[in-house]
């Protein structure tokens, strides 16, 4: 159980890492947005990743090396299969919310 904080640890860090190396190479790249292709979020383009056609932003960058690390899924497939439900939920608040808007 200690060895798999530590992973969590150290991943966390060499992705905060990644974002700050993105930020300071490219500025614009904290305000530059793109929808994640695992949480279905508009997030900035700093620290995000692109595994072959999927771009995932920071957030889902390290759950899906915490996930390869802990042998939780075994490409990046399956990991997008397997955050499909977090997807959908976004996708359903997305619409509730412009939905609200137009009724106001």
């Amino acid at each position: 159980m200690e060895n798999k904080q530590k992973i969590i640890n150290d991943m966390q860090e060499v992705v905060y890492q990644m974002k700050l190396d993105d930020i300071e190479e490219n500025p614009d790249s904290e305000f530059e947005f793109f929808t994640c292709s695992s949480c279905a979020k508009d997030m900035p383009l700093a620290g995000s990743i692109q595994y072959s056609k999927y771009r995932l932003c920071n957030d889902c960058v390290l759950m899906y090396e915490l996930a390869l690390k802990l042998n939780k899924v075994k490409n990046i497939d399956e990991f997008i299969e397997k955050t499909e439900d977090s997807r959908l939920q976004t996708m359903c608040d997305f619409i509730k919310q412009e939905s609200l808007k137009e009724n106001n």
